[in-house]
């Protein structure tokens, strides 16, 4: 067994106090616990390869809303709280046997991460056979919360796609209430990039823009002049640009100038590396969604703690998905206050269905029908100095999370 798949963090009273416990599988058991036994949660997220800065924030994040929801004790209905961490290594095939690791070996009572979709997908199926609720967080693609792949035991904190193209279609609608204008999307030729763009085309549609061209890039292209070069000649009004990972397309839109064949460019702010490798487009006054940046949220005082608190633990600000692990933290703890402890899913599911909890963003809801989080996003403009070392996402509204709702897909 390797070290890390034995590491076993007890939070104690001190912040990120950690325990390595190396030794043999966990008792039988498991359950819905009772006061005073230790609460067993597992977290797997991707902690190496693609996404590993993804895994990482989202484990920062955890750890501090869990200090903040337990008031520091890191307890909950008289419970001390066991994380026990796995690594997907950003593959769905080890994403599935760890978590089946955690349920069967470890004997978890609730499972939380998750930073890709796949790795996500290729898990579900597990929740139900362990009657075991999972908190996913932030694994954004529609199908995990669509049939046939959902189950009663999944929620999800973090946003969807489809909630992603619906923010990014009520900029425009802010901008142009009537529709009319010309849209373009340009997005990897991926399940991520067809996941982003296919909600997107339909919403805008339904809201009366006209969207003249889809360009799909190879993720692993270094080169998309061929796509780029054809947007330019199609001319669009605006251009929403979908990227995520390495090869991303800036500095050639840069170099090809869309900007002055009058193409507006919107996109929503991601992880700050990736605002930083949209540097090249210098004073880009592209405008768009974001889902989270530190000096968003009026929810001011859960925000300013957590941004307080992790330059403190990290010498730095949050980034996007730090604020997801809190919301996750969050809503494990505010359902756990209300059913004493209990996690045993006949009594956790229905006390989840509908339930409101505070987050960086904002107060969110899992919605009833499907169990997906209800929150709002923020709409922004992109701004650069020189010196700046990312593009900076600047508020301009927030967009209420009853502007974006999307589709229930599970046949519920």
């Amino acid at each position: 067994m390797s070290l890390k798949k034995c590491i076993v963090l007890f939070l104690t009273l001190s912040m990120f106090a950690v325990m390595a416990a190396c030794g043999e599988s966990a008792p039988a058991g498991g359950g819905s616990g009772g006061e005073g036994s230790p609460l067993r949660i597992g977290a797997i997220t991707s902690l190496s390869g693609a996404l590993q800065s993804y895994g990482e924030d989202f484990q920062r994040g955890f750890y501090l809303g869990l200090e903040y929801m337990t008031n520091n004790t890191f307890t909950v209905a008289g419970r001390p709280i066991e994380i026990i961490w796995e690594d997907t290594t950003n593959t769905p095939d080890v994403a599935r046997e760890r978590t089946l690791s955690l349920l069967e070996r470890d004997r978890v009572e609730l499972v939380t991460g998750f930073a890709s979709s796949g790795d996500a997908m290729a898990s579900l199926a597990l929740f139900e056979e362990f009657r075991t609720v999972a908190v996913i967080d932030p694994a954004a693609a529609d199908a995990i919360i669509a049939a046939p792949n959902w189950n009663e035991y999944i929620f999800r904190t973090g946003r969807t796609s489809g909630q992603d193209a619906l923010a990014m279609v009520s900029v425009l609608q802010n901008l142009h209430p009537e529709g009319g204008v010309t849209v373009a999307t340009l997005a990897p030729d991926s399940t991520f990039g067809f996941a982003m763009v296919d909600p997107f085309i339909a919403a805008a549609e339904a809201a009366g823009f006209d969207v003249l061209l889809t360009e799909f890039i190879p993720p692993d292209a270094t080169d998309a002049s061929p796509q780029l070069l054809r947007l330019r000649s199609a001319a669009p009004q605006y251009l929403y640009t979908i990227w995520a990972g390495p090869n991303s397309p800036w500095i050639q839109i840069d170099e090809l100038d869309l900007q002055g064949a009058g193409v507006t460019l919107i996109t929503g702010a991601p992880e700050r590396d990736a605002l930083a490798a949209m540097i090249p487009l210098g004073q880009m006054g592209g405008i768009g969604f974001c889902v989270y940046y530190y000096t968003l949220p009026q929810n001011q005082h859960l925000n300013d703690w957590m941004v307080r608190r992790h330059f403190e633990e990290h010498n730095m600000a949050p980034d996007l998905f730090t604020s997801g692990g809190f919301a996750a933290a969050s809503a494990i703890i505010t359902a756990l206050e209300i059913t004493g402890g209990v996690t045993d899913p006949d009594v956790l599911i229905p006390t989840m269905r509908g339930m409101e909890f505070n987050t960086p963003t904002g107060m969110r809801y899992f919605r009833y029908e499907d169990h997906q989080a209800m929150q709002d996003l923020f709409e922004i403009d992109f701004t650069w100095q020189e010196g700046d070392e990312y593009m900076v996402p600047s508020f301009r509204r927030v967009i209420g999370r009853d502007e974006i709702v999307p589709p229930i897909l599970n046949g519920r």
